[in-house]
């Protein structure tokens, strides 16, 4: 039965094969991006219960109407984003099928993804330390921890006084690149 669905179709008209073929290939590709594109958004991040109060805090921020992948995703190369756009993922997939009481209050980001979002950082705000110095910290969030999700994000090393002669020894330091 199936063997004959498969000589049926194939021996159709060549042409209507091929427009079958485009028509369904240009349906995939929209569905696609438009799928991609929307895991991309506030809303789909914001729609897992462990991301809630995050999502509040970033859609009362100046950075509210950015995507969550504009700060969190790399963008050197598209498969750099969906590798780690995957494993974020998944370790979100893992915490909501925990259950809500292992599920730690704030969720810290990981050492990789300290790094994507200082990068990111300094690619959309390069004007800035090109006029103004910044690199007495070792990273962006050092100083400007709740932005922009709030105070509540704030780890205690926020809160922890520079060390003497820190911020005077750094100033003038690398992280210009300029």
């Amino acid at each position: 039965m199936f063997k004959r669905g498969i000589r049926k179709f194939l021996s159709m008209d060549k042409r209507m094969l091929l427009f079958i073929g485009v028509f369904t290939g240009i349906i995939l590709s929209v569905v696609t991006v438009k799928g991609l594109a929307y895991t991309d958004s506030p809303e789909f991040c914001g729609s897992c219960h462990i991301m809630n109060n995050v999502h509040d805090s970033f859609a009362n921020s100046t950075h509210a109407e950015l995507s969550c992948s504009d700060c969190h995703l790399p963008h050197d190369t598209l498969i750099n984003k969906y590798t780690n756009k995957a494993k974020a993922g998944i370790g979100h997939v893992y915490y909501n099928t925990l259950g809500e009481d292992k599920i730690p209050q704030v969720l810290h980001p990981t050492e990789n993804t300290q790094e994507v979002v200082n990068q990111n950082c300094i690619d959309c705000h390069q004007s800035t330390l090109d006029n103004v110095s910044h690199d007495a910290k070792d990273s962006c969030s050092s100083c400007h921890q709740a932005i922009p999700h709030g105070n509540d994000f704030k780890t205690e090393d926020y809160f922890k006084p520079a060390k003497s002669g820190e911020l005077l020894e750094n100033k003038g330091g690398t992280m210009n690149n300029g």
